[in-house]
């Protein structure tokens, strides 16, 4: 069986995503900056038989996120499908006019230069495997830049346009990139933007292929 590797493992998101692709029989491997934490996802998902594997690596530093990629197909098999949705920092949003050049440094490298690193390391793969899918997860202001969240809005906008290329240029080559849109926030008693609810929709856009952006709900206004 191939692997599931999600970039930013938590608790919420991305431990149901992992628990969905898991319940299908993919081994999962978690990315995430603290090893504790790591062990602590893993050790969940490994009580509902789930094999599961931390590799500790920050989104930041290009050469550990590609290593530990690597290490995760080594160690677990081919990565078929790799979601990338880690939860940027607060100091990313500052308001539009408050934000200088040098405060969109770390936002981009997080929503470009961290996307670009992992889909370098996992695409030889994919192609060798013959398919892949390559999950982007990202809040409304992907699609509507908000000016009290400057850094993110730039960002992810960015990360978009990086993802929509990938859908068009590796369709042919039964690669498949689908960006998720979740515009408000995630909570357990969402209707649709629940934990469980958006698991399944990110199994579901693995599954059915069908077009690049999806919403989790509406946006509002």
């Amino acid at each position: 069986m191939t692997t599931y590797a999600l970039v930013g493992a938590g608790p919420g998101l991305g431990l149901a995503a992992a628990r969905r692709f898991g319940a299908a029989g993919h081994d999962v491997a978690l990315i995430a900056r603290g090893a504790e934490h790591l062990a602590l996802l893993t050790d969940d998902l490994r009580r509902d038989g789930i094999e599961a594997r931390g590799f500790a690596a920050d989104v930041l530093d290009p050469a550990a996120l590609a290593a530990a990629l690597h290490d995760a197909a080594e160690t677990l098999g081919p990565i078929e499908i790799l979601q990338y949705s880690p939860v940027p920092r607060a100091d990313f949003m500052k308001p539009v006019l408050d934000t200088t050049a040098d405060d969109l440094d770390d936002p981009l490298a997080f929503s470009v230069k961290g996307p670009v690193t992992c889909v370098d390391a996992v695409l030889p793969g994919m192609r060798a495997l013959g398919r892949g899918t390559l999950l982007f997860v990202n809040g409304g202001s992907a699609v509507r830049p908000h000016p009290e969240r400057a850094g993110t809005s730039i960002a992810f906008a960015a990360e978009s346009a990086y993802a929509r290329m990938l859908h068009d240029a590796l369709a042919a080559e039964n690669i498949h990139a689908a960006q998720l849109i979740i515009p408000g926030a995630i909570r357990p008693d969402a209707e649709h933007s629940s934990p469980q609810m958006l698991a399944e929709r990110l199994y579901a856009l693995h599954t059915e292929r069908g077009g690049f952006r999806h919403y989790a709900e509406p946006m509002p206004g």
